[in-house]
């Protein structure tokens, strides 16, 4: 039976959530936008006049989709060249979804997004639905045809995976900022005391390159290993432009609702730079280069309004 335009209307009118859902579960917003239009076409094939609750039936559709993509991811990501990262989303995305609460916001962060990926499909699932959209336990039991009580301890079970270690630390835009220029004014000083001064001790920086793009496969650790590294990233050379294409435009903006760099060359993005921020410093870089994970923030970028770069590097 052929949808009427009420019908089709109606998923419209879910997709942005439907998006949102699949991307916090998936980390990955090209698999995202496949995981939705394979719920639209399961819509399309359904009896809609005997689905009594519409938007119940396409989260629990979209939601058994990631539960089979993330099991084939794991597989997948075994066999990923480097540190894998999820795919970054720039400020004012839609797909970053609700960012009414401390919760909704975290739960879309880069930090979390990574820390995701150590739990179960299960658990990422009740996690994602709980945190993120406020779904009862109850609605989530039907959604995943397990019971209220299993939900509730796989929730507790994977906020404590989650929150194991990590202190929150809500910092208001203009502080974010000014502590993302302060860096890039030490990471382009060549003084790496500087840069020291503002990373915690443990601090980290990850970079996930696809075996596309040079990137580390092991992670830099503490404030001197983090701090040198990020002076050399800075410093121009023949060679990175060789492998960037081009001088790269150096800005600020939010990324998945934190402070982040973006670095353009000829309006494409080649690099995002997430960083975690915390009471005592910054505690984290993580960032993506494979060109396949910054498709959607290149087409974001162009759409909108950007201002002009900080200052140009490599």
């Amino acid at each position: 039976m052929a949808l009427t335009m009420i019908d089709v209307d109606r998923f419209e009118a879910s997709r942005p959530r439907l998006e949102a859902i699949a991307y916090r579960m998936l980390g990955s917003a090209s698999e995202a936008e496949d995981a939705v239009q394979e719920t639209f076409l399961r819509w399309q094939a359904a009896d809609v006049e005997r689905v009594e609750v519409p938007e119940a039936w396409l989260t629990k559709v979209l939601t058994n989709l990631c539960l089979n993509l993330l099991t084939s991811a794991r597989a997948r990501r075994e066999t990923y060249v480097g540190q894998w990262l999820p795919e970054p989303l720039l400020a004012g995305d839609p797909m970053l979804g609700p960012a009414d609460t401390a919760e909704q916001r975290e739960s879309v962060s880069y930090a979390v997004l990574t820390l995701l990926e150590r739990l179960s499909p299960n658990e990422r699932a009740v996690y994602v639905l709980r945190e993120a959209f406020a779904y009862t336990h109850r609605e989530i039991a039907e959604i995943l045809d397990i019971t209220e009580t299993s939900s509730q301890q796989i929730f507790h079970r994977a906020k404590k995976h989650v929150t194991d270690g990590r202190a929150r630390t809500e910092i208001d835009e203009a502080t974010a900022q000014r502590i993302v220029e302060e860096f890039l004014a030490a990471a382009t000083s060549g003084q790496t005391d500087l840069l020291v001064r503002m990373l915690t001790e443990d601090a980290i920086s990850v970079g996930d390159g696809g075996g596309k793009v040079p990137a580390r496969a092991k992670a830099f650790e503490g404030a001197k290993a983090v701090a040198t590294f990020m002076r050399g990233l800075f410093k121009p050379g023949k060679a990175k432009r060789a492998i960037t294409g081009g001088t790269a435009e150096i800005h600020t903006t939010d990324v998945n609702g934190a402070p982040g760099v973006v670095a353009v060359v000829d309006g494409r993005v080649i690099g995002v730079i997430a960083l975690e921020i915390g009471a005592d410093g910054i505690v984290a870089f993580r960032n993506q280069v494979n060109p396949d994970k910054l498709e959607r923030a290149t087409r974001r970028w162009a759409a909108a309004d950007h201002g002009k770069p900080l200052f140009e590097a490599f």
